[in-house]
């Protein structure tokens, strides 16, 4: 333990230091935006990337309006908390086969994009077998009942409503898996850019607290 001698001599500028070292703490919130009149509100609205982080190697480039996947694997998240939601958003592939995900109810990432895998749920996007690993699955536990999804290169609009336990996805209109999960029940909301091969186009993203 420092003696009062010592902690008069250290200045403040080096016990800040000091504080920083014994407590480590999460990254900020960021921003609350406004709602609109359906009560959502828009975390990417395709024109910059205030308040979002990158986890891992990679990055999201953004233009004309929308956000494209570049290396990886990483994600690119926003470090706000969130209980029960609907998240609303669009997508499109370069391929059919090009790899992405959505990432929900992460409780950190501490700059690990593995560990919202493990402890969150990714709403898969991706062409690819099993069924548990292709588009709307809860990957790597329930696959969709159906994939309505558009051709390379169109814009489809994905839903992930948040209640509980239960998560509903919908794609292009049609509700096409329901899951009952087990785990945290707060978190994060992320998009992952997979690898220089998977491009991916995200925009119009938005959440609403429910």
């Amino acid at each position: 333990m420092l003696s009062t001698r010592h902690i008069r001599s250290l200045g403040y500028a080096a016990l800040l230091m000091l504080a920083s070292c014994a407590h480590s703490s999460p990254p900020p919130a960021a921003p609350t935006p406004a709602a609109d009149a359906d009560g959502f509100v828009t975390l990417f609205d395709g024109t910059h990337t205030e308040g979002w982080l990158q986890a891992g190697p990679g990055r999201m480039v953004v233009s004309d309006g929308f956000a494209r996947t570049e290396g990886g694997m990483g994600l690119w998240y926003y470090p706000t908390q969130y209980k029960d939601f609907v998240l609303r958003l669009q997508f499109r592939q370069s391929t059919v086969e090009s790899n992405a995900g959505v990432f929900v109810r992460f409780p950190r990432v501490d700059g690990d994009p593995w560990i919202p895998v493990k402890e969150g749920y990714e709403i898969q996007i991706a062409n690819a077998e099993p069924d548990k690993l292709n588009t709307g699955a809860v990957y790597s536990f329930k696959a969709a009942d159906k994939v309505p999804l558009k051709p390379a290169g169109e814009w489809n609009d994905y839903e992930i409503k948040v209640v509980g336990q239960t998560y509903e996805i919908t794609l292009n209109g049609e509700l096409i898996n329901t899951y009952q999960g087990e785990r945290a029940l707060e978190g994060m909301v992320g998009l992952q850019n997979h690898g220089d091969k998977d491009v991916v186009d995200f925009r119009n993203v938005r959440i609403k607290a429910l």
